[in-house]
């Protein structure tokens, strides 16, 4: 298992250099591999820890690279239609398992993990889709949510599409025209560290928020 984590979390802060090598074996095949990793992070609620913001921005940077299979103007238009494709099977699970789901807490669908989605719509409606497209675990819960719950399906998916083409547009364009700057190609790491930490900013301060309050009360 702590060789599994390890091996997971290399992939993670070096996706650059894994994303380059899956291109070099699989060339255009690579697209099928984004497109079903950024299906399974939003579509499948047992799978919030799959990269999502940082699979993004590699994947623009690679774009970008001179003599690479990858062409920026298929990868986004690919990459919304699977986070797209993935909040709508998300939402229908919502649908058809939710309730049974809320009456038990699962190891891999956290309890907790769903009662923070819920309060993020009672705060923030429909908006929720499009905030939590740029939160990690939130934005794999938030359609799931949203199919438990009695969000109508048309609303659900205007959201939905908003969300997913800010998302995928504003990381994959980022990698693409900054993510070989050499400052950032050779402080890569760090660059993913940084867009996990920020994409985490809201949850924590939200986390730390309610803290302070309970310790207030």
């Amino acid at each position: 298992m702590a060789e599994l984590l390890k091996n997971f979390l290399d992939i993670i802060l070096h996706i650059d250099i894994h994303l380059q090598q899956w291109v070099t074996d699989y060339r255009t095949w690579t697209y099928l591999i984004l497109f079903f990793i950024i299906f399974m992070e939003t579509g499948l609620v047992v799978t919030p820890f799959l990269p999502g913001d940082s699979l993004l921005f590699a994947a623009g940077m690679v774009a970008a690279m001179n003599g690479q299979p990858l062409n920026i103007f298929i990868l986004i238009p690919l990459l919304i239609l699977a986070a797209f494709g993935g909040d709508n099977t998300n939402y229908f699970f919502g649908k058809l398992l939710g309730k049974t789901v809320y009456e038990k807490n699962y190891r891999l669908i956290r309890r907790e993990y769903l009662d923070k989605t819920h309060a993020f719509y009672e705060k923030h409606g429909g908006k929720t889709l499009i905030i939590a497209r740029f939160m990690p675990i939130i934005r794999t819960f938030a359609p799931f949510v949203a199919g438990v719950g009695t969000m109508h399906y048309f609303r659900f998916i205007s959201f939905s599409f908003v969300g997913n083409v800010l998302w995928v547009v504003s990381f994959s364009l980022a990698g693409y025209f900054f993510g070989n700057i050499p400052m950032v190609k050779h402080n890569f790491t760090i660059v993913i560290l940084g867009i996990i930490f920020i994409s985490l900013l809201p949850m924590i301060i939200a986390v730390t928020k309610k803290t302070f309050a309970k310790k207030g009360a």
